[in-house]
């Protein structure tokens, strides 16, 4: 747990992890793990953590051990992030009616207005329950979608994503997209470049093409399969210049219509929507860590004038190449 206190001065962004009985320990590991490795240039931690439960003591997980949470819901009253996992809850009892448990909806009532909160995997189901989600896009474990649809019709559900982002509300998909999900915030708070380091330090990807579809009962593919791994790495390194479908299939050895068809059920998205993806990291990172103009950096990213780079990045971020560095240039790097 990183412990509590000031950065060079700046008070440091609170993290509050709100837990219950039946709670899964990697989902509390990948809170702790991506927040609190995110460090500022000087090398200070950037998060504070807690985690906190409606009662505190000892808590059953949905393993063999047990574990003894210190802390109540008194830890969210100044939190600047909430996040609420899974847990055996979800699949039995009150909270898998719909309904929050008297000491849950008294903890969510704690939340200062304005707190970012969000949920991994079946955590979704408290955020619904209580209001948080009604008229929103989200997102949960697939296995449980059609529980989810039915329960809470008013939500905007979309079980194919690894997460969805409404602001001040966000949800992951299953377990492990908890990983992709708060990578996601500190990127959002402090840089592609912080975000990235954290990711070096937990050896996972910074971003993970694709979403939880492509674990949806799909079958592990046959090993004769060819892969498309050689023409995604080729067009990493040609980034800044045009590249066709027929191009790529043709590293591959394969036709236009089998290469799109492998790719997608490799990777989870089109050839075309993974290559934009790309072109947009690498202009973040470009934006972030150097003084290169924006058109060069448009030219360095394939998209050719300032103007398409403009419109590509607003997008996908909601803000232009300026505002962009203007925001991150500089932190942690």
């Amino acid at each position: 747990m990183v412990g509590v206190g000031d950065t060079a001065g700046v008070r440091r962004h609170r993290v509050a992890v709100l837990v219950r009985p039946g709670l899964l320990p990697m989902e509390i590991g990948i809170v702790h793990r991506i927040f609190g490795q995110a460090r500022s240039a000087a090398g200070e931690p950037l998060y504070e953590l807690v985690t906190c439960t409606p009662e505190p003591g000892e808590l059953p997980t949905d393993t063999d051990f047990t574990v003894n949470v210190a802390h109540g819901p008194e830890a969210l009253d100044d939190a600047d992030t909430v996040v609420v996992p899974a847990s055996g809850e979800d699949y039995d009892g009150e909270q898998r009616e719909g309904r929050l448990s008297p000491g849950m909806a008294a903890a969510l009532a704690r939340i200062r207005p304005g707190t970012r909160i969000a949920s991994v995997c079946t955590g979704a189901f408290v955020l619904a329950a209580a209001g948080l989600l009604d008229g929103r896009r989200a997102t949960t474990h697939w296995r449980s979608a059609d529980d989810f649809r039915r329960m809470f019709p008013a939500v905007e559900l979309d079980p194919d994503v690894l997460y969805t982002d409404e602001g001040d509300v966000l949800t992951a998909a299953g377990v492990a997209s908890g990983v992709d999900l708060c990578l996601h915030m500190v990127r959002c708070d402090h840089g592609a470049a912080v975000a990235n380091d954290v990711a070096r330090r937990t050896v996972v990807p910074p971003h993970r093409e694709g979403g939880q579809a492509q674990y949806i009962q799909r079958p592990v593919p046959e090993p004769q399969l060819s892969s498309t791994s050689v023409a995604r790495a080729w067009a990493l390194e040609h980034l800044d210049r045009p590249l066709s479908l027929r191009e790529l299939a043709a590293r591959e050895a394969m036709s236009v219509r089998t290469f799109t068809r492998r790719f997608r059920e490799e990777v989870g998205v089109s050839p075309l929507q993974w290559l934009t993806r790309q072109r947009i990291e690498r202009a973040r990172q470009l934006l972030e860590e150097t003084d290169l103009t924006v058109d060069r950096i448009a030219a360095e990213t394939g998209f050719g004038t300032a103007a398409s780079l403009r419109q590509h990045l607003h997008t996908a971020l909601g803000v232009s190449p300026r505002a962009y560095r203007s925001t991150f240039r500089g932190v942690g790097v």
